[in-house]
């Protein structure tokens, strides 16, 4: 039984350059609408080598993506695996750069800040199902991929070391990186007894 979890290729639709606060949601959307320009490096092949299910996002980044590794059998492209919606203003006229917009908005997210965008908590409860949906399809050892997002990968991560995986603490951050689970023995088996799959 495995757990890879991958972020997808870099997006054709960069963020960069100063941005106004009212520009935010449609700049949003242009990211969301974007696929990807680049192709996957030969570690990350390696590491789905051998795979028997594949599961993205329902985001074109992900879709893209998946095709970039020479899948062609989806088994789930769901919206329960997409990256969380970091909250944003919708009116001002501040402008600042993008990348300072995406970190101060993270960090207001963190400190409970959710206009326009998912709360904290729905990504902690989705990413619970998410992992809960993940392992489930590993039973029967199963090699199950999954071709997300690079923050909601990393809490999926979260989830899976809690609930008895082993791997590591952060998935990758950059494009196409990655990290793979295994259940822990022990605490799996136990798992297994309670009927707590």
């Amino acid at each position: 039984m495995q757990i890879t979890l991958i972020r997808h290729g870099r997006p054709k639709y960069q963020l960069s350059g100063r941005v106004r606060a009212d520009e935010l949601p449609s700049i949003a959307e242009r990211y969301d609408a974007s696929g990807i320009l680049d192709t996957p490096p030969a570690t990350t092949i390696d590491a789905i080598a051998g795979h028997d299910i594949v599961v993205c996002s329902h985001l074109k980044r992900s879709l893209e993506s998946v095709s970039a590794l020479g899948i062609s059998d989806i088994h789930l492209s769901d919206p329960l695996f997409a990256e969380t919606m970091i909250p944003h203003f919708d009116s001002g006229s501040t402008a600042l750069p993008v990348g300072i917009w995406v970190g101060l908005l993270r960090l207001l997210w963190l400190l409970g800040f959710a206009a326009n965008g998912e709360a904290l908590s729905k990504t902690r409860f989705r990413a619970e199902q998410a992992a809960e949906k993940l392992m489930e399809l590993a039973t029967g050892d199963n090699h199950v991929v999954l071709v997300g997002h690079g923050l909601f990968n990393y809490f999926i991560a979260g989830a899976l070391l809690k609930k008895g995986w082993c791997g590591p603490r952060k998935p990758g951050r950059d494009y196409w990186e990655f990290g793979c689970y295994q259940p822990d023995a022990k605490r799996w088996a136990a798992r297994v007894v309670s009927g707590n799959l």
